[in-house]
């Protein structure tokens, strides 16, 4: 699941740093993502884990960090826990 997630925020993110430099609780805000880039994510991240993010984690804490984004789909979708 970090793979993916990694993966999208690269491709998403349009962050001053590759993601894969990035420690898990890096916030993503300061490496540069926008509310916009967020929402990019937010829609890929979607898609890869077939969820939808409900109302209440639609934050910035949400996509705040790898780590944070991981436990959202975990929480979401427990079978993607590896």
């Amino acid at each position: 699941m970090l793979a993916t997630i990694r993966r999208l925020v690269e491709e998403q993110g349009r962050l001053s740093a590759a993601a894969d430099t990035l420690r898990d609780d890096a916030d993503l805000y300061a490496s540069g993502l926008t509310s916009f880039a967020a929402v990019q994510l937010m829609l890929a991240l979607e898609e890869a884990f077939d969820v939808e993010f409900p109302e209440r984690m639609l934050n910035r804490r949400s996509f705040a960090s790898i780590a944070a984004i991981a436990s959202c789909i975990a929480e979401l979708k427990p079978e993607e826990v590896a």
